[in-house]
């Protein structure tokens, strides 16, 4: 049986600044563990080999692939994040919007009185409910 579930998110060598973005905005996070290339590679020096991270007390995985592939993220798969008000899920909605997209604005939608999704900069998508 299985030990852990543990959200694992690929990049291309931008997994670095989605960490520093992700910990800034969320209280309760943390650096667990990083490791990155060296100047010997097989990736680019400073990119992420595997990092284990603490995102508002989600235990997330990332790396950085140097090798390209034909995939990236999709909206189907998205983090969920109850906020406690209204100020908060605007601040959240505001900053991961930035260079990303609005699939959702923040709207009744019958389901909740307050709900917006939205997909950062490094298409990474976020559901924000007032909880």
């Amino acid at each position: 049986m299985a030990k852990t579930m543990t959200p694992f998110l690929m990049f291309e060598g931008k997994a670095g600044e989605a960490i520093d973005l992700y910990t800034s905005l969320f209280p309760n996070s943390e650096i667990v563990h990083i490791s990155k290339y060296g100047p010997d590679g097989p990736g680019p020096e400073g990119t992420i080999i595997s990092a284990l991270v603490t995102i508002n007390g989600q235990n997330v995985m990332f790396s950085d692939s140097f090798v390209s592939h034909g995939f990236t993220f999709t909206p189907s798969m998205s983090f969920w994040i109850d906020c406690a008000d209204a100020t908060e899920q605007d601040r959240l909605f505001t900053a991961l919007e930035q260079g990303g997209q609005t699939y959702m604005p923040l709207d009744n939608y019958g389901f909740s009185t307050r709900f917006g999704w939205v997909g950062d900069r490094f298409g990474i998508t976020w559901q924000l409910n007032l909880a």
